[in-house]
């Protein structure tokens, strides 16, 4: 993600006469040392008859020596610098063992050679009181630079200084302000004074304007910037000079580029020479300039290309409008914590405190941006085998009408919040509630918790616990134990309110009542399961009396395609005036058969009212019981939070859910109509999770970025069944799997790390061998339907088919679980979810990748894709691994959406690939160039083991892939080599240029699928000029820092994270190749015993290209 600037710096002199110019020295020329890579340099002198001799001082800096043999009336010097601002960490260095802490001796020789850097002034009573001000207590010696180049930073301002010269550190003090220049040698004296060599630097400084603004602190320049600088640096043993820059308070990186490095700031004065006495007019600039920018996820498009994005979606938009499509998009992307890396929750667990605190402030942001008017739920989510606890849910609602579901947002509590609730709060409110419904209070029972039953468990105890301290470290059902006796078992939990509606919907307006009952139980009062979850999930349903099986008590589910009339408004509804006071109400046992079954539930925890929402089938009731728990909280003036069951899923309901999986957050975006509404939304989402601490970025420990982990699924379908596109054109999905069988690209370019056969999305063709042959059955089958079939067609001819390799149906790329699934009415949406895409860091990103999808819906609309399918074979894992083909095919996607009349520009993809497959490194060799770049590789799923967690399957991640390009090669002179093998490189049709890929075992797990296979790293890549026999050079890829550093942390950043990749590329060790003595020194023949001399370096053989010949697999024994 290199962005190349141009650096132009002029300085002009003009002066009022003839005038003689002495011999000038120009110290304007980037260091030797400077770790910035330099593209380029020029220096331009005015006048142009002059005399220019390039030099190095005592220090090694250049020196341009300038003489004048005629007098002139102007001096100009214009320089400009191309550099490559590639991500340097400044704290990237090793330091010997006897500097690893402050303070420390530098070695006797060390200290000679360093004796110019020692050189103290004598200081003043401010220096000598700021220097002993300075912590000199033992510790790392990085924690004791930071400080004292922030404690400098913080004391003295900074200033624009014109006048020339540097001023002493007692002058800087005194003022308390001063140039970079002022507060680098104040710096560099008490560095000196405090025993470490320091020197002073002189250099560009180049500042580029974030792609993001910064959560915290500062986001850096407005603009582009450049400018001359000074700043300091210390030597470290082992490490050597490291910069230190007072002036921010930060080390130096790759926006410093040094130009001189001195003892002393009179030798590093950027220009210094004498002119005869005269007037001058001076004048100088410092511009810096992009001129290549590498596509980055930070900044993936430009303007102009956004801009025709954004034309193309909305011209697919008017051609779904004129063909009547009525394809709606949604999705689930994930995220991650930016501040928290590390912990188990952001890595493998589902739940955490911290996740659902964040998912809190996240769902409430986007209920203020999307549904002001809306109502929050806390549902429980998925529980799944082996979790202590379901998992949450956390919902927002609104009505499509833009009615208010929840008129006033101050009403309703936040679930990390104790608001102080005493229990018999929720008695009056369950009371209230029953008054507007008109139902007796009575019907507003308490319900206990199962006294007996944990008094037993009180008995099973050990004498020796304490079983109140149990409440903070005990186990699960100890703690729940505490809480209990703590509170007493005499006290309600909660209320129960049976509740339903009267009849089915729609009725007669005078028929709509809500029923209510008493709960006749044996043991004469409500007692909930033991457990500490809300009540609505504990209640003893089967201690109610057996209902009759009666054919007309079965009530069926509401049909998805039922035509829905428009929602009451809530001025319209009106409820019972709540009674003055409480009255006894004397109720009759009910009829068995007349028992209300649901029940909503009113409790109290942890200082917070909840509410427990009954199952209801029809939307109508929701939104008329929600108006009245409303009115309810408003009356009593308390805050609640509403939980149970969701509003039944509706066509005149948005939806919107937060939801915890395994490392990640987990958003379900209600659909969009429209290409404008998608934006908007995806934006909007991508802008508010930042703002919440929530990102989509994550890295590994080498740098490798990953995404969230979580994916992005990618959700088509219709504003109700009835509309979806999927359910009235099934020959629209028998495209969409052709098209993607066709084109491995579609599924490799946009997948997270884990793909293959046992991933959590695997292509149809990644499974069972025969299930292309199945699914050409079924399309065959597709092919006889005439007209529009029946919505569950698709389903049957499907469910068997898009599968993983275990029969799941979820885990699958094309997922048609909500399609229309037998099982629920939940299940019969219309909704095909595409599962197989990684979150994209970037919300352009994703809608590009959204557009590129509603082009291929577009496209198959119009004209159906119905191709024979393509056995791939082992073609799949091995030429589409490399991103050389997978860019390949992909070019032929985009031109099929071009000859069809849709203008995708491939270059709009470009992001993804760098992002997929970062670039690690390149080396020149001559007029050769190769480049190294990630690869594709299936991880397996290896056989189950015991562990202490029961029965486990691992994963083997320790197999990876490189792709190395090689351009400029002379057919049949030059072959590569990796580790003394050769490397098939194949021709990619465009001259000399050829692309080869490299499997190896990177590391050795406990458990992998050949665990006798050593690993084969760092790899050495070596080419070899046949004709002579040597190694002109190469490179070297290590997976690990090749200092032999082990990271301990995650990278904070994507800055950090780049640098790591960084390091691990190398172009100083390739293989050397033999001497071979020359005619004059034939007499060293007698050193060897064999009696022959060194001969060329022989190629590696080519190898056998067995089943995968796109790749050498360092595994694989050598083949002849």
């Amino acid at each position: 993600m290199t962005i190349r600037v141009a650096i132009n710096h002029r300085t002009s002199y003009k002066f009022d006469r003839p005038v003689s110019m002495s011999p000038h020295t120009v110290r304007l020329r980037p260091a030797p040392h400077s770790r910035t890579p330099i593209h380029s340099y020029s220096l331009k002198i005015k006048p142009e008859e002059h005399f220019i001799n390039w030099q190095q001082d005592a220090f090694g800096n250049y020196l341009a020596r300038l003489v004048f043999p005629e007098k002139c009336t102007e001096f100009e010097v214009d320089v400009e610098v191309i550099a490559d601002m590639t991500v340097i960490n400044p704290f990237d260095f090793f330091v010997e063992e006897y500097a690893e802490n402050f303070p420390f001796n530098y070695a006797e020789q060390v200290k000679k050679e360093l004796l110019p850097y020692l050189e103290k002034l004598e200081g003043g009573p401010l220096f000598d009181k700021f220097l002993a001000g300075v912590n000199t207590k033992k510790r790392a010696i990085n924690d004791f630079l930071v400080e004292l180049n922030q404690q400098v930073q913080r004391e003295i301002e900074y200033l624009v200084r014109m006048e020339p010269g540097v001023q002493s550190p007692e002058e800087t003090l005194e003022t308390a302000k001063g140039s970079c220049r002022d507060s680098a040698w104040l710096l560099v004296q008490m560095l000196r004074h405090l025993g470490l060599a320091a020197r002073f630097a002189s250099g560009y400084l180049v500042q580029l304007k974030p792609d993001e603004k910064s959560l915290d602190g500062p986001s850096g320049a407005e603009e582009d910037f450049t400018d001359l600088h000074a700043w300091c640096e210390v030597f470290l043993p082992g490490a050597g000079w490291v910069g230190l820059d007072p002036t921010s308070g930060l080390f130096a990186s790759e926006g410093h580029i040094p130009l001189a490095c001195t003892p002393h700031p009179v030798s590093a004065a950027p220009i210094a020479g004498a002119t005869d006495k005269c007037e001058v007019e001076f004048d100088f600039s410092n511009t810096v300039e992009r001129i290549l920018e590498d596509p980055r996820v930070t900044k993936p498009y430009t303007e102009a290309q956004w801009q025709q994005i954004m034309a193309l979606g909305q011209a697919v938009d008017k051609e779904f409008e004129r063909e009547d499509v009525r394809l709606t998009m949604g999705g689930e992307p994930t995220f991650v914590s930016i501040d928290d890396m590390e912990s188990a929750q952001w890595n493998t667990d589902a739940l955490g405190d911290d996740k659902l605190s964040l998912a809190k402030t996240l769902l409430l942001r986007l209920r203020d941006h999307f549904a002001p008017k809306g109502l929050l739920h806390y549902g429980q989510g998925k529980w799944y085998p082996g979790e202590e606890v379901p998992r949450w849910a956390l919902g927002v609602f609104w009505r499509k009408d833009g009615e208010p579901l929840w008129d006033n947002p101050d009403l309703l509590a936040r679930v990390d919040k104790d608001y102080g609730y005493e229990d018999a709060i929720a008695a009056r409110f369950g009371e209230y509630l029953c008054d507007l419904l008109a139902l007796p209070r009575a019907c507003c029972q308490p319900a206990y918790e199962d006294g007996l039953h944990y008094l037993m468990q009180e008995q099973t105890l050990p004498e020796n616990l304490d079983i109140l301290a149990q409440k903070l470290k005990g186990n699960l059902d100890r703690r729940r134990l505490a809480r209990l006796i703590e509170r007493g078992f005499g006290v309600a939990s909660g209320v129960v309110i049976p509740l339903q509606r009267s009849t089915g919907w729609p009725v007669a307006e005078d028929q709509k009542t809500w029923r209510s009952s008493l709960w006749p139980l044996r043991r004469e009062r409500i007692t909930l399961i033991p457990g500490d979850s809300p009540m609505g999930l504990r209640l003893p349903l089967n201690e109610l009396p057996e209902i009759a099986k009666k054919a007309d008590r079965v009530q069926p589910q509401r049909d998805p395609f039922e035509p829905r009339d428009p929602l009451a408004k809530r001025a319209d509804m009106h409820f019972a005036a709540p009674a003055e006071k409480a009255e006894q109400d004397n109720l009759e046992p009910v009829e068995y058969e007349k028992v209300v079954r649901t029940a909503m539930c009113v409790e109290v925890r942890k200082g917070r009212l909840y509410v427990f929402m009954p199952p209801l089938e029809y939307l109508e009731d929701y939104v008329e019981l929600i108006a009245a728990i409303e009115q309810t909280t408003a009356a009593l003036q308390v805050k609640v939070l509403i939980e149970g069951y969701e509003p039944p899923r509706d066509p005149r309901m948005h939806k919107l859910l937060v939801t915890p999986d395994p490392g990640v957050i987990e958003v379900n975006v209600h659909p969009s109509n429209n290409w404008n509404e998608l934006v908007a939304t995806t934006t909007t989402l991508y802008e508010e999770a930042r703002l919440s601490r929530l990102s989509t970025e994550k890295f590994m420990l080498d740098g490798r970025h990953t995404g969230t982990g979580g994916g992005n699924h990618i959700t088509l379908g219709g504003a109700t069944p009835a509309d979806s596109p999927l359910l009235r054109r099934p020959d629209l999905l028998r495209s969409l799997i052709t098209f993607w069988q066709h084109h491995p690209s579609l599924s490799y370019l946009f997948s997270g790390m884990f793909i293959g056969p046992t991933s959590q999305a695997p292509r149809v063709d990644e499974g069972r061998d025969e299930m292309l042959y199945e699914l050409e059955v079924a399309f065959a089958q597709m092919s006889g339907i005439e007209g529009t079939p029946q919505p569950w067609v698709v389903d049957r001819l499907f469910r068997n088919l898009l599968i993983d390799v275990t029969g799941n149906t979820h885990r699958a790329e094309f997922c048609i679980d909500k399609l229309y699934s037998p099982n629920s009415a939940t299940g019969r949406l219309g909704i095909l979810e595409f599962r197989g895409f990684e979150m994209p860091p970037h919300n352009r990103m994703a809608l590009v990748q959204a557009l590129l999808l509603r082009c291929l819906v577009a496209r198959f609309w119009h004209t159906p894709y119905h191709k024979p399918l393509i056995r791939w074979g082992t073609e799949l894992h091995d030429r589409f691994m490399l991103p050389h083909y997978i860019w390949q095919d992909m070019k032929h996607v985009v031109e099929d959406l071009r000859e069809h009349g849709y203008p995708f520009d491939l270059e709009w993809l470009a992001p993804f690939e760098e992002f997929r497959f970062p670039h690690y490194g390149r080396v020149q060799l001559d007029d050769i160039e190769l480049e190294l770049r990630w690869a594709v590789e299936p991880w397996h799923v290896l056989g189950e083991e015991t562990t202490s967690f029961g029965t486990s399957r691992y994963v083997d991640s320790s197999v990876e892939r490189l792709q190395i390009r090689a351009t400029g090669l002379t057919e049949g002179r030059y072959v590569l080599a990796c580790n003394g093998r050769r490397v098939p490189m194949r021709s990619t049709g465009r001259h000399a240029e050829h692309v080869g890929g490299v499997r190896y075992r990177a590391w050795s797990p406990p458990s992998a699928l050949h665990p006798m296979i050593g690993v084969h790293v760092p790899l050495t890549f070596d080419l070899i000029d046949t004709w002579n026999g040597r190694s002109l050079g190469g490179c070297t890829y290590h997976v690990s820092h090749p200092g032999g550093r082990t990271y301990e942390t995650f990278p904070v950043n994507a800055f950090e994270a780049e640098s790591r990749r960084i390091n691990r590329f190398g172009v100083l060790s390739h293989t050397q190749g033999p001497f071979i003595p020359q005619p004059e020194v034939d007499a060293l023949r007698e050193f060897f015993p064999d009696q022959h001399p060194p001969r060329p370096m022989a190629p590696p053989p080519e190898e056998s290209p067995g089943e995968y010949p796109y790749i050498l697999d360092m595994r694989s024994p050598r083949r002849s």
